[in-house]
């Protein structure tokens, strides 16, 4: 296996801004994207929310049909039990029997009254259910047009810049192989650590890039001879000169713009 050529301070100063530049380039792609996955997400769980409470309202109706179809039933019988006691009455043979008989018909004739008041409770939890239903299905309707046009939007932001991002992830992948495994280690934390992603800034009007810490003169010297790599004492990350930044900003974009 051939020996990775050891790279001179200042190549490897280049090599790291280099793979900055192109992760900054990624990290641009998906802040066009945005919340815009997590939109989606987000609403695609709405929407099987709501698909859920309105199948949970659809079976406790067809549960309150079967409840008053049941109380309906139990009206006809009674109403045949009335009728077949009063038949008897017709027959008794004494006043025990027949107040006996009449207690039956009573009895039956309660159980239909409160059936029938069972029966229009059901019938208003029905008409209660079928307004939250409707009033779910509105807001369901509302979800999924929202959706279709949130993954519309989506879908158009990966078909522009999918492609990109995946060339650009392989050359980041490139470029790591290329720098010495201790240097991109370092990188990735400083990277990981910073909120914009910005491991690697040049020196700007005498200070880091985005710092108002003022890098002393012989520092910046230093920095400028390209001979050992410096780092920013207040926010960790590595330095380089502006000149060296702006050639490889240059080169870069050359290669952005073929991808």
């Amino acid at each position: 296996m051939a020996k990775k050529k050891e790279l001179t301070v200042e190549e490897r100063l280049r090599a790291l801004y280099d793979l900055q530049l192109i992760d900054s380039r990624i990290d641009e792609i998906r802040n066009v994207r945005g919340e815009l996955p997590l939109e989606v997400r987000d609403l695609e769980d709405d929407v099987e929310g709501f698909k859920l409470r309105v199948k949970k309202l659809q079976d406790s109706l067809s549960d309150v049909d079967g409840q008053i179809k049941s109380k309906k039933n139990l009206i006809e019988e009674a109403k045949g039990l009335i009728k077949k006691y009063s038949e008897q009455q017709k027959n008794v043979r004494n006043n025990r029997e027949f107040n006996s008989l009449s207690k039956e018909v009573e009895f039956q004739e309660l159980e239909i009254q409160l059936a029938e008041k069972h029966i229009k409770e059901f019938s208003a939890q029905i008409e209660q259910k079928n307004e939250v239903i409707i009033g779910t299905t509105e807001r369901l309707n509302e979800r999924e047009t929202h959706l279709k046009h949130k993954k519309s939007d989506l879908n158009a932001i990966l078909a522009e810049t999918e492609k990109e991002e995946k060339l650009l992830l392989s050359k980041s992948d490139d470029y790591k192989t290329k720098i010495e495994t201790r240097l991109v280690a370092s990188y990735t934390k400083i990277r990981a650590s910073v909120k914009n992603g910005l491991a690697i800034v040049p020196i700007e009007r005498g200070a880091s890039g985005g710092s108002y810490f003022t890098i002393p003169p012989q520092i910046q010297m230093e920095i400028a001879s390209r001979k050992k790599i410096i780092t920013d004492e207040h926010s960790g990350r590595i330095l380089v000169d502006a000149t060296l930044a702006d050639e490889q900003k240059v080169k870069m974009e050359k290669l952005f713009s073929k991808l």
